[in-house]
């Protein structure tokens, strides 16, 4: 009957585990379902709406075939459409349930002063800031999204030729297998069960027919005994027999062979069970997680609460974390190179205002003055703060906090970049050095964003933006006597102060040159041409970032006099000359970043870097 057993279990248990594997294998279905995009009329930019990306629930793969370069980047669906609002493109939409391609028509014209359409231009869309992230590649490119609800798809090659039009998204199917577990798992139970009823079995039939021990015989029949005559067996008997080995009775002849038969059959069947278990291990190793049944939720894991809610009616953060990183790398990289080939026109692609006046002062020193070293780099390692504003029109504003992480010595870097327009890249506005132990004021998160300060909502500050750059000024003209100065805290005090020491000692280094009686020196600090930039806080103030330009005038005051720069290389290299007979202007460039609290705060406004630059020296005439 074990044998039955055994027979029973081994081929339930094939069955078991054939059918665990064949779900697995024969009756596996198609791992992911795709759809091809057909576009009817290719143009230089093809727009795939978030939509079609959707249109099945997973991550979206999509595979883009054509010959050369290719393109594709990813970003809301909005700023996409207004990159491509002065060009003719194809869209790719859900028309009725299906993707249907239509071409759409230019919506703006180009401005004055801007060089034309797309089309007139062929303007390639790489390397634009407004991508959250783009891909290139050579005849064929494949990437994974998990794109949200306001994002879409731009694809192209370099904004003059054709886009690519063999296009593919795939979604993944659920290919879990929750029953191949089970299945393996009960027939290498079964398994082991026929086997240890094999082995019963076996042992079983081998105890039945072990060996036996015989009886006497029957007794022989009993004859008359003579006896005169001694019988020949008892003679043989009594005789002395010679030496030699005695025989073993049949019993322990036998118990030897019947032991090391016992030993082989438990061989066996060791044998027989190692390499069973060993298969099924194999198989258990091989079922992964999707083949075994989830027989709950797992349980979510807990997320911080949100300690900022999120306004009615928000606008998105003009640039996500990871595209503000690399809008600050590509910065960086375009400066470093700049700087190094003393080339104005590549720093203009990412400084404005201030910041590239004053790079353009420093590359027509350096070319004289070999010995000059090159502007600090801008640090890229570690994005302390990060302030976009939350806007969907342009321009946008962003306000970053970097630091390296490699060098303590290099200070943190504060900095604004603007984005004038949907079809131009970020610039720097605004930059300056704080100290490490400055505490920057509570800010919003990145996800969110924050508003630009209009000159509406300035009212609600301890100090207009507007009026801010005029406030510091008047401190370092009048010094104590200012109306301003006790608004500010003791480090802007301490920075006016300085600048009104330097002023003195120029006045001081005229009289001990024995120049006082011949020439005179006027100074002057006043707001720049720049608009201030002030991005709001938590606390209702807001960080305000401000341009001055701080003057120096030196003229002689009798009519034989004249002023000579003497060992003033940078004057010497700027105005060409070695004399002035009229006199000679310096000007500097200061950038400045304050806190600036809200109205009725007793805080004062806080100076949170700044940085010097020399923008010109020219001779009067």
């Amino acid at each position: 009957m074990r044998f039955v057993w055994a027979v029973v279990a081994f081929v339930l248990a094939t069955l078991l585990i054939g059918a665990g594997i064949a779900q697995r294998t024969i009756f596996m279905g198609p791992s992911a379902q795709q759809v091809e995009l057909n576009v009817e009329e290719p143009t230089p930019y093809l727009l795939v709406d978030g939509a079609v990306l959707r249109e099945n629930p997973g991550q979206q793969t999509l595979l883009i075939r054509g010959d050369g370069d290719i393109f594709a980047a990813y970003g809301r669906t909005a700023d996409l459409e207004a990159w491509l609002s002065d060009a003719t493109y194809t869209s790719i939409d859900l028309d009725g349930g299906s993707p249907t391609s239509t071409v759409v028509e230019p919506e703006v014209a180009p401005e004055d002063g801007e060089t034309g359409t797309a089309e007139e231009t062929g303007r390639n869309p790489a390397g634009s800031d407004l991508w959250l992230d783009s891909f290139s590649e050579q005849d064929q490119l494949i990437t994974d999204m998990q794109l949200p609800d306001d994002m879409s798809v731009l694809i192209a090659k370099d904004g003059t030729e054709a886009a690519p039009d063999d296009i593919v998204v795939s979604w993944p199917l659920d290919t879990s297998t929750p029953l191949v577990g089970p299945l393996i798992a009960a027939g290498g139970a079964v398994l082991l069960f026929g086997l240890v009823m094999y082995v019963l079995a076996i042992r079983h039939q081998r105890r039945g027919r072990g060996p036996r021990r015989k009886g006497p015989g029957p007794m022989p029949a009993t004859e008359p005994i003579d006896l005169s005559v001694e019988p020949a067996p008892v003679r043989e008997a009594l005789e002395p027999q010679a030496a030699g080995p005695a025989e073993k009775p049949e019993s322990q002849a036998d118990a030897k062979p019947e032991k090391s038969e016992r030993r082989a059959i438990g061989r066996r069947r060791r044998l027989l069970v190692l390499p069973a278990l060993g298969v099924a291990g194999l198989m258990f190793a091989g079922c992964s997680s999707d083949s075994w049944p989830q027989l709950g939720e797992a349980s979510p894991t807990p997320s911080p609460t949100q300690t900022v809610l999120t306004p009615e009616n928000q606008k998105p953060p003009a640039v996500t974390e990871a595209q503000a990183s690399r809008i600050l790398q590509d910065i960086a990289k375009t400066l470093e190179e700049a700087d190094t080939e003393m080339d104005i026109d590549l720093a203009a692609t990412r400084l404005d205002g201030t910041a590239l006046s004053a790079r353009s002062t420093d590359y027509e020193l350096r070319a004289t003055l070999k010995d000059r070293p090159m502007p600090a780099a801008i640090p890229t390692e570690a994005i302390e703060v990060l302030l976009p504003q939350a806007t969907d029109t342009w321009p946008r504003t962003v306000l970053v906090l970097s630091k390296s992480k490699s060098d303590d010595t290099v200070p943190p870097v504060i900095l604004t970049m603007t984005q004038a327009d949907p079809w131009s890249n970020y610039k720097v506005t605004n930059v300056a050095e704080m100290q490490a132990s400055t505490e920057v004021p509570q800010l919003a998160p990145a996800w969110l964003g924050t508003s630009l300060i209009t000159d509406n909502a300035s009212a609600f500050l301890a100090l207009s933006p507007d009026e801010l750059a005029t406030a510091f000024a008047d401190v370092v003209d009048a010094g104590e006597k200012s109306e301003y100065r006790s608004l500010f805290d003791p480090v802007t005090i301490a920075l006016a102060d300085s600048i009104t020491e330097s002023r003195k000692a120029v006045t001081k280094g005229l009289a001990d040159n024995g120049a006082a009686e011949t020439s005179k020196a006027a100074f002057d600090i006043a707001p720049s041409d720049e608009p201030p930039v002030a991005l709001a806080t938590l606390d209702s103030g807001a960080i305000v970032a401000v341009s001055l330009v701080d003057s120096e005038k030196i003229t002689p005051t009798t009519s034989e006099a004249v002023i000579r720069f003497g060992e003033n290389e940078e004057a010497k290299t700027l105005t060409g000359a070695e004399e002035a007979s009229k006199g000679v202007r310096t000007t500097y460039g200061l950038q400045l970043f304050f806190s600036v609290p809200s109205q009725g705060s007793t805080e004062q406004v806080r100076l949170l870097a700044v940085h010097q630059d020399i923008l010109d020296v020219e001779v009067i005439k």
